[in-house]
């Protein structure tokens, strides 16, 4: 299906009244070839599609994936993602563990369409991945299993991808396993996840029976016939399948009709929709936001596949239809749109960094403009001129060498050295788009090697480390000296603590997971401090005057500094060294030493001295108020609650509610799902250390569990007294 093409820009120059204008009719007929091109290269445009498959851990994803390049040529041998380890889970770790660990693209042809693919982590300690691939595709299909429906990190995904305004298709796969229910899923994306969904395929039976899918537009049964389902064909409704149809096919066009008055219109008149205005009713919802549609299906049974395949080209966004914001520095920060034409200035986002052996791969998305090999271009953050030596079209871990990257394109690139989120632009340009969101690490690993001789080794993996990931943090410990690596979870740190070992050839000692805790004032605090040293000659000199305030819990800032200071009792350039100080102060709370969040400093007065104030003077001053303020503040600690789904047996339902209660869980809700119990419960993560091993062994090895992040909430005195105590005894043996 095609969609109307946006006029391209300069299109105006080239108008109806050249004759009038003069122009020779060579001129014309050059006039004439551009244009010609450019219609050319707009319609290939529109057949392009940059996708990202996404869901919960385990509900399929790489196995659909494997299955999409098999159906358009790409590999000619299905492998699963237990076994000999799918295509696109490339690293040993991912085969071994038979989970995605990396985000990981490839590019097939499908019908008249290139679609460009990232297969993307389920696990929520690898939610970057999902976020930087969302923020640079232009549409996603959110794979469900239809046994556990919509689970917590399918509402994380659909969060990221409300994010950045990314239309979805909804798969539900796994229609051939015990206790699928396509309905049931399709009401949980309404009732939690806010969809308005539109259903255009039902099963032809269900678990071991599940034969096939009948198409509602079509009103036509399809079969996957072949060893590996290859073969679609397409059959009258079978007799017990027609009442159904018409009902669902009914509910379809209702759900459309509430985007779409023409259906509306012959809804009431009691008339036939045309085909033609089904689809494009559903093309133009789903870019909008409007509609989700919703399919179903088994990739392990090898059906279904090929019919998503003609949704995403049918359905979803081609880079035409998105319409991408950059913020034009040179101008203040005013907004410009962007658009998808290979003849303008070059606006591209770095959205993934790898390094590999032969040098740093950074992934690109190319949004305005053709990139060229062997030509320098603006990194607008580092404001600095880079060349890209080499650019490669990525099939998972294989990359092919091409010379140039149009608009549209997902591509790699070699040769410069950025982070994940810059924006590069043409020269003379200076335009930025909007980063990428990175989560706050939850969970601390102390780390060092076992041999000296390694550090420089363990020094190179983590900066690598955290150049290609945003939410993988390292810092030293300035008391202990101690190296801390911090992350989204247990898994997440011990991968890369894998990943050290193996890559580097660097055995490391590990300490006991920590948890992140914080700290907060709980009331408001006058401050008024004096920094006076003398040391002969010149001394340091700084007086401030302020308020210390808790901020309130639902603040999007966790920091914020005032000044109020009037009549020069302080002089404007000392301002800045104040806020130093505080934020100096915030990295290590006075308490337990824990970062300090949801304060605000407001500097009302103050005094200096013309000879012995400084702006190390008043850094100095701003540091030592804030510690002295904050003990004063009542302060409390804060500890990361996170969101829990605990899948187990019926039977296993008791003990399992009641140890989640005893680890200071808020049990939410549970909901039966055929023979298994799902309880969702919030729960502090310090509580959730070892818990994969007492819930396996609880649920005879039946049960599992995911979380995430939630929120920062007060930790009960009792135990802040403890956590205080145990922590200035760490100090003290260190």
């Amino acid at each position: 299906m095609s969609c109307p093409l946006p006029v391209p820009a300069g299109w105006a120059e080239h108008s109806t009244f050249e004759l009038a204008l003069g122009r020779s009719s060579l001129e014309r007929v050059a006039i004439q070839a551009s244009r010609d091109e450019i219609i050319t290269a707009m319609e290939n445009l529109s057949n392009v599609r940059n996708i990202g498959i996404s869901a919960h851990i385990d509900s399929g994803k790489t196995t659909l994936t494997e299955r999409v390049l098999y159906y358009a040529g790409r590999i000619h041998v299905i492998k699963e993602v237990r076994g000999e380890g799918a295509v696109m889970d490339h690293m040993e770790l991912e085969k071994e563990r038979g989970i995605t660990i990396t985000s990981a693209a490839t590019t097939v042809h499908w019908a008249d369409n290139k679609i460009n693919i990232i297969d993307t982590p389920g696990h929520v300690d690898f939610t970057v991945e999902v976020e930087r691939s969302l923020r640079v595709l232009d549409g996603a299909v959110l794979v469900l299993c239809a046994v556990a429906g919509v689970q917590s990190q399918s509402i994380t995904v659909d969060r990221q991808m409300k994010r950045y305004k990314v239309p979805r298709l909804a798969f539900i796969n796994k229609m051939d396993r015990t206790g699928a229910n396509s309905e049931s899923v399709t009401t949980q994306l309404h009732t939690k996840l806010g969809l308005t969904t539109v259903q255009l395929q039902i099963p032809i039976g269900s678990e071991i029976n599940f034969l096939g899918i009948v198409d509602l537009i079509n009103r036509e049964a399809v079969y996957f016939d072949g060893d590996k389902g290859e073969k679609v064909r397409r059959e009258p409704l079978p007799e017990n399948m027609i009442e159904a149809t018409e009902k669902a096919r009914n509910g379809m066009l209702e759900s459309l009709s509430l985007v779409s008055d023409e259906i509306m219109e012959l809804l009431l008149e009691e008339k036939d929709v045309p085909l033609e205005m089904i689809h494009r009713t559903i093309r133009e919802a789903t870019v909008a936001q409007q509609i989700c549609p919703v399919l179903v299906g088994s990739a392990y049974k090898n059906k279904g596949v090929q019919l998503m395949l003609d949704a995403v080209n049918a359905y979803l966004p081609s880079p035409l239809d998105r319409e991408i914001h950059a913020k034009d520095n040179a101008a203040g920060g005013e907004e410009v749109v962007l658009q998808p034409d290979a003849e303008l200035p070059l606006v591209a986002m770095a959205f993934k960094l790898v390094e590999e052996a032969f040098g740093q791969v950074t992934y690109m998305r190319v949004y305005q403009g053709t990139l060229r090999k062997g030509t320098f271009y603006f990194n607008s953050r580092q404001r600095k001129k880079q060349r890209i030596s080499r650019i490669l079209r990525v099939h998972a871990d294989q990359k092919e060498d091409i010379d140039s990257a149009e608009a549209g394109d997902i591509v790699a690139v070699m040769g410069i050295e950025c982070a994940t989120g810059d924006t590069y632009v043409e020269e003379g340009q200076n335009l930025s788009l909007e980063s990428i969101y990175a989560a706050e690490p939850v969970i601390d690993l102390s780390i060092h090697p076992t041999k000296r001789a390694d550090y420089d080794k363990l020094s190179k993996a983590l900066n690598r480390f955290m150049r290609e990931d945003p939410t993988f943090r390292v810092h030293v410990d300035a008391e202990t000296s101690e190296t801390i690596i911090s992350g989204m979870g247990e898994l997440h740190l011990e991968i890369y603590t894998e990943r050290i070992r193996r890559e580097y050839g660097v055995e490391c000692t590990v300490g006991m997971p920590k948890v992140s805790y914080r700290e907060k004032p709980t009331k408001v605090t006058p401050f008024n401090y004096k920094h006076r040293k003398q040391t002969g000659g010149s001394g340091q000199y700084a007086h401030v005057v302020g308020v210390m305030e808790p901020l309130p819990e639902d603040s999007t800032e966790q920091y914020i500094f005032e000044n109020d200071v009037t009549g020069g009792r302080i002089p404007n350039e000392y301002i800045p060294s104040v806020d130093k100080g505080f934020r100096r102060a915030l990295t290590k709370g006075p308490v337990a030493g824990y970062e300090v969040l949801g304060v605000k400093m407001t500097l009302t007065d103050g005094s200096y001295h013309d000879v012995d104030s400084s702006d190390m003077a008043f850094q100095i001053c701003g540091f030592d108020a804030f510690r002295e303020t904050f003990r004063k503040a009542d302060p409390v600690l804060l500890e990361p609650i996170m969101k829990v789904e605990v899948e187990a047996p019926v039977e296993f339902q008791g003990p399992v509610t009641g140890q989640v209660s005893s680890k200071r869980g808020v049990i939410l809700g549970t909901e039966n799902r055929g023979q298994f119990v799902v309880i969702e419960a919030e729960v502090p993560l310090s509580e959730m250390f070892g818990y994969s091993n007492d819930l396996r062994s609880m649920t005879q090895g039946k049960g599992g569990f995911s979380m995430e992040f939630l929120k920062y909430q007060k930790v009960p005195a009792r135990l802040q007294e403890e956590i205080v105590k145990k922590s200035l005894a760490d100090a003290a043996a260190k």
